[in-house]
């Protein structure tokens, strides 16, 4: 019971992310956002990670914990805010069940894993929900939801290779050591930007301050980024990354909830009918084994009945 009632906490706390992010992104700034996400973050685990701090692996594996706050925090997260920008949190969210689609395509493609036939129907079907969404209108595409979509579609990039990535790489790392590193990381690149970008940005958020933003601080920056991990990283554990990941189906969901009712953000048939097909695509593309286990029962099954029927 403890892991579906985590599982439903961490759709609501990552679907409410995106409404926090459309409410900061304006006076903060794209790279002021990921600053503040990223250090509120860091600052809730540091204490747990100098707890914990006998379980640091030795050597510490500096470059692959610097890339990963790069390509799992700094990057994506500064993309996801430049995002909605133009597009509502919505759509953004509904956008963001690409995640595990290109999961698969850069497993294929930097990693050396094996896509099946439906996965591939899977990435096809995924593509084909985006159009939906732009209700087939492909002219979208070359004004400023460009920019919306495009920038959220690379974010989920960013996420599928830094999964691999982690994998691969910081696989005995340890969690809350991993975690905190990443969102340590990303809070610099966000920095850096800021002060590259617009370097008065903090100014202007102190000075517009008031009860819903910092609201919105406390929620993506402690809730959003660090107890967040936490629940997914618990989830894992408990049962395993495939129950883990599965919050993706449960996301947009909570997402249009959040943003219909505290963004007032209207709800329209293409982008519901966009996320079932995303969605189906999700599910031909990260549920590949139990298809084929289905096929394969049901083809022995009638390979055994002809057998019967001939005897």
């Amino acid at each position: 019971m403890r892991v579906y009632v985590a599982l439903i906490s961490l759709s609501l706390i990552w679907g409410l992310s995106f409404v926090f992010i459309s409410i900061l992104s304006e006076p903060a700034g794209v790279w002021g956002t990921v600053f503040i996400r990223c250090l509120a973050g860091a600052l809730l685990l540091i204490p747990l990670l100098w707890y914990k701090r006998k379980d640091i692996i030795k050597p510490i594996p500096w470059k692959p914990l610097l890339i990963v706050g790069v390509i799992n925090a700094g990057l994506p997260w500064g993309l996801i805010a430049l995002s909605q920008t133009q597009i509502d949190s919505s759509l953004a969210a509904v956008l963001n069940a690409f995640t595990p689609i290109f999961t698969g395509l850069m497993g294929l493609l930097f990693f050396g894993s094996v896509l099946l036939k439906q996965q591939w129907i899977g990435i096809a079907t995924g593509f084909i929900g985006i159009l939906i969404i732009m209700d087939f209108d492909i002219s979208l595409l070359f004004g400023e939801s460009f920019v919306g979509i495009g920038t959220m579609v690379l974010a989920t990039m960013f996420y599928g290779f830094s999964s691999h990535y982690v994998r691969k790489h910081l696989r005995n790392a340890g969690i809350i050591f991993v975690t905190t590193s990443t969102l340590i990381v990303g809070a610099v690149v966000g920095g850096v930007m800021m002060l590259l970008t617009n370097p008065n940005q903090l100014q202007t958020l102190t000075q517009s301050v008031n009860g819903e933003i910092i609201f919105a601080i406390v929620g993506l920056g402690f809730f959003g980024s660090g107890i967040a991990h936490l629940l997914f990283f618990y989830l894992m554990r408990e049962r395993s990354p495939e129950f883990a990941t599965s919050v993706t189906y449960l996301i947009p969901i909570s997402a249009i909830f959040w943003g219909y009712f505290l963004l007032k953000e209207p709800i329209s048939l293409h982008m519901i009918m966009g996320l079932l097909v995303i969605l189906c695509g999700v599910y031909l593309t990260t549920r590949p084994k139990l298809t084929f286990r289905f096929f394969r029962k049901a083809t022995l099954k009638n390979a055994d009945l002809e057998e019967r029927t001939k005897e």
